[in-house]
């Protein structure tokens, strides 16, 4: 969410014009440096907020709340990527980046919490000392 609203801020939000990737594919110039690190970024976090809900699915361990939470990132976090092309694919339209960035507020809310309820599931498992 730093980086996105950087870019929002600095007015780079069209600076990258092709979606997935910059001009010059998967190395950028240093022109679209700053656009092509959220992107990056956000590939990233994305691809780990999935395997994060994969993971708490095929633990059968796994609490209600986590499996919840971890499954709203994962459906949050397509809909952020979806969201960020149409952005870029419509020019920045006032109305989509909005929505945007309440997606993006929600999906930190999902991680947050699925991450929450992992260490309360951890200090669950552990037992006390005596």
């Amino acid at each position: 969410m730093f980086i996105g609203g950087y870019v929002s801020s600095a007015g780079l939000g069209l600076s990258c014009p092709d979606w997935p990737l910059c001009p010059n594919g998967i190395m950028p110039d240093e022109e679209y440096l700053i656009e092509w690190t959220h992107r990056f970024v956000a590939a990233t976090t994305g691809a780990l907020i999935v395997a994060t809900a994969i993971g708490v699915w095929l633990n059968k361990q796994s609490d209600r709340k986590i499996k919840i939470t971890g499954t709203l990132a994962a459906i949050l976090v397509v809909t952020q990527v979806t969201l960020g092309a149409l952005v870029i694919d419509l020019k920045l339209h006032a109305v989509l980046v909005a929505i945007h960035l309440g997606i993006g507020i929600l999906l930190f809310a999902m991680t947050l919490l699925t991450v929450l309820f992992a260490f309360r599931m951890g200090k669950a498992v552990i037992p006390a000392r005596t």
